[in-house]
């Protein structure tokens, strides 16, 4: 068995284009008014042939088509990549095909077209539950149409879930914990909760630096809103899976799991990277950036691919480390021990778990409640002889 055989494998199919882009937003998201379509799955298919003829005969766990804003692909365009996935790799029974979708972009008949076309759960993108705050955030839609959309999708998929952000200008402990209630009565069975991060680069990031974005929670009530989340959703029967995600159980996103558990996954699209272990060497890949840069790539040149490194051996166990410590899952100690030269170290172990950080059973290392809060700080004190 390969290594990336512990985590699975899927495919990752990136659509840059937004209607308009968030300022809190650094993800490689485009605002475009004219998008040729017809050119965009020929490029789509073409790198998909390619992949699939290097990767060669694999069961596909998981699609994820994420953006950008994947809804505003036509159902079409979704419904052909997908049957040439199908074509290339033989696909679970349970295989989960996601696609994620804003508010705005969401309507009865272009969800049936997704469904028909092979998507079986959908990701909307909330961000907030009242409109005051939607358009502190940027976003287009209201509260109400983010309710009519979620709707139509628990209408029209047996899996929905939807994201919503913390720790948000002027938000109090008090009103967090109101909006995280309302959202677990909607009756979600998956959940991802991110508290908002200013990241360099961003409408946001420029704000801040210029002293703006004034309201924001001090680091102790960030903490405290963290921490009630934690507690809240586990009381719905949402436990946290993962640092930022909750489901309730068998409703955990199997392709994010690809990724934290470490296995392999091919990505298309512009800015898409990924993970393939090909003759037994693992490479991290990525894909041009710019659209109208990777569109020109793929139909001159036939290829997308901007870089590919082969991953030594110990950068893959710090890598599985990073990632898996992330799941309350943890990860296998003799996985770990057997990419790197270097063991994880026994009393660095029981040092974080005396201090309440780890904990340690047969061959699980798992990251606790606290510890994932301050999950940098416990890396750096597991790998800092590795």
């Amino acid at each position: 068995m390969e290594d990336w055989q512990n985590g699975g494998f899927g495919l990752y199919v990136h659509w840059p284009f937004c209607q308009s882009k968030c300022p809190y937003c650094d993800f490689n998201s485009h605002v475009q008014s004219e998008i040729d379509q017809s050119r965009w799955v020929r490029a789509y298919l073409s790198e998909l042939d390619r992949a699939a003829a290097e990767v060669g005969p694999r069961v596909l766990s998981t699609i994820y088509f994420g953006g950008g804003t994947p809804s505003l692909m036509d159902p079409d365009v979704v419904a052909a990549i997908i049957a040439r996935a199908k074509q290339h790799w033989p696909t679970a029974n349970d295989a989960e095909i996601t696609l994620e979708a804003n508010p705005t972009s969401i309507e009865a008949g272009r969800f049936q077209g997704y469904r028909d076309g092979g998507v079986n759960r959908v990701s909307m993108g909330f961000q907030a539950l009242n409109d005051h705050d939607l358009k502190r955030l940027g976003r287009l839609h209201t509260a109400e149409d983010g309710l009519q959309a979620f709707d139509i999708a628990r209408k029209t998929f047996d899996r929905v879930s939807f994201d919503l952000i913390y720790a948000r200008q002027d938000q109090s402990l008090d009103h967090w914990r109101a909006e995280l209630r309302e959202a677990l009565a909607l009756s979600v069975d998956h959940l991802s909760l991110y508290q908002l991060t200013i990241e360099n680069g961003t409408a946001f990031g420029e704000r801040f630096a210029k002293g703006g974005l004034k309201g924001l929670p001090s680091d102790d009530l960030a903490s405290d809103m963290f921490f009630v989340t934690q507690e809240l959703c586990e009381a719905a029967g949402m436990p946290a899976y993962e640092v930022s995600n909750h489901a309730k159980i068998g409703s955990e996103s199997r392709h994010n799991l690809i990724y934290w558990r470490y296995g392999d996954y091919v990505g298309i699209g512009p800015g898409a990277h990924a993970r393939l272990t090909l003759d037994r060497q693992k490479y991290a890949i990525e894909s041009h950036r710019q659209p109208d840069g990777w569109l020109a790539e793929v139909e001159e040149n036939g290829i997308g691919e901007s870089s590919r490194d082969s991953v030594p051996s110990d950068e893959q166990a710090v890598e599985m480390l990073m990632m898996g410590l992330r799941l309350g899952e943890g990860i296998s100690i003799s996985r770990f021990n057997g990419l790197s030269p270097t063991s994880l170290r026994e009393e660095k172990i029981a040092d974080l778990a005396r201090m309440g950080m780890v904990k340690c059973s047969d061959d699980r290392l798992q990251a606790t409640r606290q510890g994932r809060f301050i999950l940098n700080a416990v890396l750096r004190e597991l790998l800092v002889d590795i």
